[in-house]
């Protein structure tokens, strides 16, 4: 007979403790594989995909697109081995016996091959479980009612970003009318009925509705970073320094770089490679301090993270051993984990360990900035945009590529003194590059 199996929400890795359902990959009735996805969520960290560790027929889905579940929480039941003793799909679902992979997910789900990793419906003349007859003895074996399904069929949309989108603005996603190929409703098509809604007249009959503000929840990355700066306010003592360096020279060498025929340089990955030289001149600041035993950890490793602003929110990717890279690598790590951050591909591993950040937020067009502090981090270095002003070089006036640095430092490792000397040590070498050929 067939035994029901209970999946619940598995320990999505990093502290995560709950998951917001974005989209459901596989209805009641479905035949899954084991480790085949069945979910899309998203946590604090990013989107990913949860594979069931069981194959067997989908008998009941628990929580609707849009809620959140806390983790060990039932995800589904699936009902695994047939009434005769054989498996759904004899090809892809083990017996009852080897049921499920024993693979525990973490970040990102379990181990199966990737062919095995799609949606499996029975072939014509397999022999199968009825649909029909699976959910019977659930209703009895299942410690949690199934939450119903919302619609009757699936909502044609794919990007979590959309769907989001419809949710902040109230809009109900079966009434709208896809204009993607098979009527798949793409982002531009909320913005018109977000539009519509705004900008349509409201009848003299219609009641007046209540002054209120718009309430958008505090979750997902919006609410991890809150979270994260919130503490970083509460319990670090921090202070910021600044200064004007003339990046003209910083310039002329990525032009050269670039022009030399190999893998382009960004000016991020420039900063990313001055920053970690002036870490192993000053190591203090690449430390963390524990609150606990009242001791300042000094980190062996640089793993600078910098600021990447997506549709998602802001988001903290990850360079690791950015001490061990050279400007070319550093520059090509960034490039990668840039494009993940704007996919929503980024893993929680991508996003977390990071000892010191890097933000650029030149790139917003403003001059300078007080940088919070990535908790538990010990520093951060700011950087505005790189534009011409008057500047007195070699004792004549003359226009100039100018950035304003920005450089917060948590004052419980390190004094005014440490913090001047890292900030300087970085403006020399954006206005005289060849001082990190002395610095390695």
């Amino acid at each position: 007979m067939a035994v029901v199996r209970e999946f619940a929400l598995p320990d999505l890795g990093e502290g995560l403790t709950e998951a917001e359902i974005v989209r459901w990959m596989v209805q009641v009735g479905d035949v899954v594989a084991i480790d085949q996805p069945v979910v899309e969520v998203e946590t604090a960290k990013a989107v990913v995909e949860v594979p069931c560790p069981y194959g067997g027929v989908v008998t009941a889905r628990f929580g609707e697109e849009g809620q959140t579940l806390d983790v060990g929480r039932p995800l589904l039941t699936v009902a695994v081995g047939s009434p005769d003793g054989q498996t759904p799909t004899a090809a892809t679902v083990p017996a009852d016996g080897d049921s499920g992979s024993g693979n525990v997910l973490v970040g990102y789900g379990t181990s199966g091959p990737a062919a095995r990793r799609r949606r499996v419906r029975p072939a014509p003349g397999a022999p199968a479980l009825a649909p029909a007859a699976a959910p019977a003895p659930v209703a009895a074996a299942a410690p949690v009612a199934a939450v119903p399904v919302r619609h009757e069929g699936p909502v044609a949309v794919i990007s979590p970003l959309v769907r989001r989108r419809a949710r902040e603005h109230g809009l109900d996603l079966r009434v709208l009318t896809g204009s993607g190929p098979d009527g798949l409703i793409l982002r531009s098509d909320v913005e018109r009925a977000i539009t519509a809604v705004s900008t349509a007249p409201v009848t003299a009959a219609a009641p007046a509705a209540p002054a209120e503000g718009t309430r958008i929840p505090l979750r997902g990355i919006r609410g991890a970073v809150a979270e994260k700066l919130g503490r970083s306010r509460r319990e670090i003592p921090d202070a910021t320094c600044w200064v004007d360096a003339d990046a003209t020279e910083l310039l002329a060498a990525r032009a050269a770089m670039n022009a030399a025929g190999g893998p382009k340089v960004s000016v991020l990955a420039l900063f990313a490679r001055i920053c970690a030289a002036a870490l192993a001149r000053y190591p203090e600041l690449n430390s963390t301090v524990d609150t606990g035993r009242g001791e300042i950890v000094v980190l062996p490793e640089v793993h600078i993270g910098f600021a990447a602003q997506t549709e998602r929110g802001l988001v903290v990717p990850v360079v690791r051993d950015a001490h061990r890279r050279s400007t070319e690598e550093l520059s090509a790590e960034i490039g990668r984990l840039t494009e993940a951050a704007r996919s929503g591909a980024l893993t929680p591993a991508q996003l977390t360990g990071g000892t010191f950040t890097l933000n650029n937020y030149g790139v917003f067009g403003v001059d300078g900035s007080t940088p919070i502090i990535n908790h538990p981090e010990a520093a951060m270095l700011g950087v505005g945009r790189i534009t011409p002003k008057p500047w007195v070089h070699r004792g004549e006036l003359a226009v100039r590529q100018v950035v304003q640095l920005s450089f917060t430092f948590d004052h419980r490792v390190c004094d005014g003194g440490t913090a001047g000397g890292f900030l300087r040590f970085v403006a020399d070498c954006v206005e005289q590059p060849a001082v990190l050929l002395r610095a390695v």
